[in-house]
């Protein structure tokens, strides 16, 4: 999948590519933010965005013959005219995604490029539509077939679907088959969230009293707007993390793919903290340090505990195969240790099947992950470094899966001109199999640092 961006924020036109661990490093105020926002904003709501027709001659022939079968082909061959489309309507969006004026995305361009050419549709999908306890109709695609069928499993005269929801439905399983394969669901934990964690208390209760006062309110006003209102002043990423920490009580119940399958997983991750979350019964949430009998509020937590709050419930209680794990500064108010420690839980989710897409200006993370690039090599030196050091096979990363960028000001031709103009933009870094990741950004930063210390040093000579 690769983003295009133009006029959005301090990017005056940049374009990336998702690969399975995806990287923006660059100074502050450069656009990193804006770029991960965007993209979390664009796979957060692409379904609503996607707009596709079902001929109204089909919804009449389903409810006449109870069965109809749809050729995802036809559609296919539209899918291009409908990611452009959708991605016109999340353009004008941007506002609410930000929680900005809309005269700051006036000349905003975001656009979305998918493998089309690659569509697999040789997975089964089914799909019931129920109301109460009786089942309406089935949507099902059977392995390998490009046919959706579409049967009513009640008597048409007991059908009390209204048209326009019926293929509103149909539409909604049609972008599952076609797009949900390049499109992942996405988790991200934002700069702010050790703000919600220690907040989180204070959320709930004004929430509550919110929906409170919303129940006293004159009939005339809508209770949905005036709740919207109270999140118009949070960026969706915000809004989200928000969300996500106050249903832990909720979150705590689930189980996540990796908890089922890769518990060694969360064992490091409890090594990086060192200790675990608990939620209790009373929704109260703690921290318990490895080998201390005792618990701790977020407040009375250390800032790295708060940090990872998100990440750790996320790996628990929520990963499935195939997301996308948005992290904005892992590094906030970790160790450099533990910074390397989190290069390293990133690349064995990588390898799990999860992608991961970080922000970060660590330049611990980043000469980390060129450890685990340098010894993913088959030669018996590397595999006794890798050995000693304590690197196991599943924290070892190819390059391939890696994309770096740098978010800089750099020469670049803009679109109807001909001549290179300076101006902010994503630069690709170059990363090699055998030495890593060439991130600039750091290296001219701790030049200058050592030029200065040698001069120091040496100067008198």
């Amino acid at each position: 999948m690769k983003i295009k961006v133009k006029n959005l924020g301090a990017l005056k036109q940049a374009e990336f590519t998702l690969g399975d661990l995806t990287i923006i490093c660059g100074c502050n105020n450069t656009g990193k933010t804006y770029a991960t926002y965007a993209l979390f904003g664009f796979l957060s709501t692409w379904r609503r965005m996607f707009a596709i027709q079902i001929n109204t001659d089909k919804i009449k022939q389903l409810l006449a013959d109870g069965v109809i079968r749809l050729d995802i082909q036809e559609y296919i061959k539209q899918s291009e005219q409908i990611v452009a489309q959708g991605c016109q309507a999340y353009t004008q969006q941007l506002p609410k995604i930000f929680a900005a004026r809309a005269e700051r995305f006036k000349t905003t361009d975001f656009q979305v490029s998918l493998d089309i050419q690659n569509i697999s549709l040789a997975g089964r999908f089914n799909r019931e539509i129920a109301s109460g306890e009786a089942s309406l109709f089935s949507i099902t695609k059977s392995e390998e077939s490009t046919e959706l069928v579409v049967t009513l499993l009640v008597e048409k005269e007991k059908v009390k679907i209204p048209p326009d929801i019926l293929e509103r439905i149909i539409a909604d399983a049609l972008k599952d088959i076609i797009f949900d394969q390049f499109l992942p669901n996405p988790f991200i934990a934002s700069a702010e969230r050790t703000g919600a964690a220690i907040f989180r208390k204070e959320l709930n209760f004004a929430r509550n009293r919110l929906l409170e006062e919303m129940g006293q309110t004159d009939k005339n006003i809508n209770p949905r707007e005036l709740l919207f209102k109270v999140y118009q002043d949070y960026a969706l990423p915000v809004e989200k993390n928000v969300d996500f920490t106050r249903e832990l009580e909720t979150i705590f119940q689930k189980s996540s793919f990796i908890a089922e399958n890769h518990p060694n997983v969360l064992a490091d991750f409890a090594d990086i903290i060192g200790g675990k979350y608990t939620v209790t019964r009373n929704d109260e949430l703690y921290y318990e340090p490895k080998g201390k009998r005792i618990k701790l509020s977020m407040d009375e937590s250390s800032s790295a505990v708060r940090s990872l709050l998100d990440i750790g419930f996320y790996l628990r209680h929520e990963a499935q195969l195939g997301d996308l794990l948005m992290v904005d500064e892992p590094e906030l108010n970790l160790h450099p240790e533990n910074q390397r420690r989190v290069a390293r839980l990133f690349a064995q989710l990588v390898n799990l099947g999860i992608k991961v897409f970080i922000t970060t200006h660590s330049d611990y993370i980043i000469k980390e992950l060129n450890t685990l690039i340098m010894l993913n090599h088959d030669k018996p030196h590397l595999k006794r470094i890798a050995e000693e050091e304590g690197y196991r096979a599943g924290e070892l990363i190819s390059s391939e899966n890696i994309k770096v960028y740098i978010a800089e000001e750099a020469p670049i031709i803009l679109e109807g001109k001909k001549r290179k103009t300076k101006c902010q933009t994503l630069t690709s870094a170059d990363i090699d199999p055998e030495l890593g990741i060439e991130a600039r950004s750091f290296d001219k930063t701790i030049e200058t640092m050592n030029r200065i210390q040698e001069a120091i040093v040496w100067g008198e000579e």
